[in-house]
């Protein structure tokens, strides 16, 4: 099998991290594991098989660039469905075949690799892969076309806004205008973000006009097109979801508490100061199964396959919001999503070997 990691999104030293701790826990008895990390310029390397070098260090996070095996050689996988041999080649040398992929795990978080790129490659491959196919993985990685998934299959989602890059080119003045008519409808702050990344890279928390500019310039440094989300006030609930013989099942749901010295939960409140998360989280028994229920109908209204870790706010009011779901959520050591698993009955090690096995067991194509 083939771990995936690393790519081109601003999301490649998470990838690196997770494709870590996937590689600590995989079953070398049962697996022959082909690490491949893809570089920030695109470039698919050989790289080394030490979970010990990818992780957070220095409150640095780790590259491809620094695991592969050479400056220049490239891994190639076919496209041909009848051979599912890899094979790596470098510049004046006869390329060499690694051997055949049964199955890929792509740990690639963000575009280039989350959002159904990759998934489309390994489909004309035939190869087949965990997680979500082309369309769920689009739709978890949009957080527009996500939050009209969910609206049209009547979950509940938070008021937002979306300015296309287009509009912002050729209509500047009256996207500032659509902002200012949703700001004074919800009121501010305002979270802008890059309608297509994750890890909370790129959001910016807006109190006033003063700040927009700014805001939206480094949203766009990671995506063209961004989302204007309003504030929702409360609790901050995840559940994980993942795909059994029987179909799919909610986890234990956890509450990410707020990290002192963060106005929010960014990147660094995430990976960097995090504390830990409350597993389970503290709600009343009706609350828990409401949350769960929901995450599970997310699932199958974005057609998940594999996993999913699905977000929410609890209001003040009492309700539970769906912020977004992740695709392919972090399998970091500080990660919810395995931790909330943990706490359900379904340790590490077996998670990561349930989510290859249904690979496995599930054809490419269409299903």
């Amino acid at each position: 099998m083939a771990v995936v990691f690393g790519g081109r999104s601003s999301e490649h030293g998470i990838s690196v991290v997770t494709a870590g701790a996937v590689l600590r826990a995989i079953d070398r008895s049962k697996y022959d594991v082909l690490p491949i990390g893809i570089t920030t310029d695109g470039r698919w390397a050989l790289t080394a098989d030490e979970p010990d070098r990818m992780a957070i260090s220095d409150r640095k996070v780790p590259s491809v660039a620094e695991l592969a095996e050479s400056e220049d050689g490239g891994v190639v996988l076919p496209v041909d469905p009848g051979n599912r041999e890899v094979v790596y080649s470098e510049p004046g040398a006869v390329p060499k075949a690694l051997g055949e992929v049964d199955v890929v795990f792509p740990m690639l978080h963000g575009p280039y690799g989350e959002d159904g790129t990759l998934q489309g490659l390994l489909e004309l491959s035939g190869v087949p892969y965990v997680g979500a196919g082309v369309l769920a993985s689009a739709v978890g990685q949009d957080k527009e076309y996500m939050k009209r998934v969910f609206t049209s299959f009547g979950l509940p989602v938070g008021p937002y806004l979306v300015i296309r890059p287009r509009e912002w080119q050729r209509e500047e003045k009256q996207a500032r205008q659509r902002v200012a008519d949703f700001a004074g409808e919800h009121g501010w702050p305002l979270f802008i973000k890059p309608a297509r990344a994750g890890s909370s890279i790129g959001i910016t928390k807006v109190d006033s006009f003063d700040g927009l500019d700014e805001a939206i310039a480094e949203a766009q440094r990671h995506d063209p097109k961004i989302i204007v989300e309003a504030l929702l006030r409360g609790r901050e609930i995840e559940c994980g979801v993942l795909e059994f013989e029987d179909g799919p099942r909610a986890s234990v749901p956890a509450e990410i508490p707020p990290v002192q010295a963060h106005d929010y939960y960014d990147f660094e409140a995430k990976y960097i100061d995090s504390t830990p998360g409350l597993v389970p989280a503290p709600l009343t028994p009706e609350e828990t199964a409401e949350v769960q229920r929901l995450a599970v109908e997310a699932f199958e209204a974005a057609s998940c396959e594999g996993l999913v870790r699905a977000d929410f706010f609890l209001t003040e009011d009492g309700r539970f919001v769906i912020n977004e779901i992740n695709t392919m959520p972090g399998f970091t050591p500080i990660s919810m999503y395995p931790q909330m698993w943990e706490k359900s009955g379904v340790g590490y090690a077996e998670l990561v070997d349930r989510l290859i096995q249904a690979a496995l067991n599930r054809s490419t194509g269409l299903r």
